[in-house]
């Protein structure tokens, strides 16, 4: 975009001042009016005008405003570089290397992704205010700095792959486990658009090994759904779901991404590893036949890949798995300072409290779990697990 508009008006200055000018406007106004259909256009006109805008107020060399107002109407399109998909270009041009990881992220899933602020914020763990504040002082940056935002090109898509990913990601467990009363359990338009986006970044970089993991993390995820959420609205867990019901399509072809990830002698990375925890749960006929010993090394792999609370939190589920329910209280216990706001982390607690016996102490987190969770199925299916616990 840059570029063109130089080529039109003849000064960077004024190119780029347009070009940021016209992505502060988007932040602004699309998450209140929405996303338009063709996202390059409506930023090049945007640009446009703000750059004739300019020249108008400077009040400087009227003939090429002229010009620039022939060009504007009648010039056309400018090339979309290697990105043709409206929704991921835009994404791309996002997660520009000059904010930080955690800013371009959020911004992104606000103005593209659509999540809302709360939503943002459960997918970081972070308190709504923080995330709104973090949110505008991103805003705030590309106002003030005038970063350069420009349509992508293929040596730009490196250095953001690894913001466009996580972006993906989170979009597609917002659909895979939607937070909210008012939505449904399971969003399968965010998922859907997940995963169709991320089949378009594997063929603009398919020697990406998280691209490829991360694709087979989200069909081996996605072929669970049908057995996800029962006819009563209730999630089921993985150790209950009817298997006969999985995609078994889409966990073949998650499986075929592994396999090649795993022949290909790379050391995998985060979403390489998680697809093969999920190839792992997906090979079982059963929740009784899983390799938990296999899935706790992997999640050993993951802690000194990208280390964090809640991968300590899944690993220590796959311990109780495999020594027992004593083994993963001690690991969970760790925890509790870091991970106290999180439900998942009072709802593994309560299920390791009852399996142990301890059942006031399950019935207490259990309580905790559901005022935390967002997600109205989870909700019912703790609620029924802890009035499971009246007859103990």
């Amino acid at each position: 975009m840059v570029a063109s508009l130089t080529k039109r008006f003849g000064s960077l200055d004024i190119a780029e001042d347009a070009a940021a000018d016209a992505f502060a406007i988007a932040v602004e106004r699309w998450p209140v009016d929405g996303v338009p259909p063709n996202t390059g256009a409506w930023l090049t006109t945007t640009a446009n005008r703000r750059a004739i805008d300019r020249i108008r107020r400077e009040g400087k060399r009227e003939a090429k405003y002229r010009e620039a107002r022939l060009l504007s109407d009648e010039a056309p399109p400018p090339s979309v570089g290697v990105v043709d998909d409206d929704r991921l270009r835009l994404i791309f041009i996002c997660c520009h290397p000059a904010l930080s990881m955690e800013s371009r992220v959020a911004l992104t899933l606000r103005m593209v992704g659509g999540l809302t602020v709360p939503q943002i914020a459960r997918a970081f763990l972070v308190q709504d205010s923080a995330m709104g504040r973090r949110i505008t002082r991103a805003k705030a940056k590309i106002a003030e700095a005038g970063i350069p935002f420009r349509v992508p090109f293929a040596d730009d898509l490196p250095e953001r792959i690894s913001g466009v990913l996580a972006v993906l990601y989170l979009v597609f467990n917002e659909g895979y486990l939607a937070s909210g009363s008012d939505t449904a359990p399971v969003r399968h338009d965010l998922t859907a658009e997940a995963i169709r986006l991320t089949r378009l970044v594997r063929l603009l970089l398919p020697d990406d090994g998280e691209v490829s993991g991360l694709l087979a993390l989200m069909l081996l995820t996605e072929a669970r759904q049908s057995a996800r959420i029962s006819s009563g609205g209730v999630l089921v867990t993985l150790d209950e779901q009817d298997r006969r019901q999985w995609d078994a399509r889409l966990i073949e072809e998650g499986h075929g991404l592994v396999r090649e990830r795993l022949e290909s002698g790379v050391r995998p990375g985060r979403y390489q590893l998680l697809a093969a925890i999920n190839a792992v749960h997906t090979s079982a006929e059963s929740a009784q036949e899983t390799a938990w010993d296999q899935i706790v090394e992997l999640y050993d792999q993951l802690l000194v890949v990208t280390p964090s609370p809640v991968v300590e939190l899944n690993r220590a589920i796959a311990v109780a798995e495999l020594d027992g329910p004593h083994a993963g209280l001690a690991l969970v216990d760790r925890l509790e300072s870091m991970l106290r706001d999180y439900h998942a982390f009072h709802a593994t607690k309560a299920d390791l409290y009852r399996r142990s016996g301890q059942t006031e102490a399950a019935r207490a987190s259990y309580d905790e779990a559901i005022r935390l969770s967002g997600n109205h199925a989870e909700s019912a299916a703790l609620a029924r697990r802890r009035a499971g616990l009246e007859s103990v």
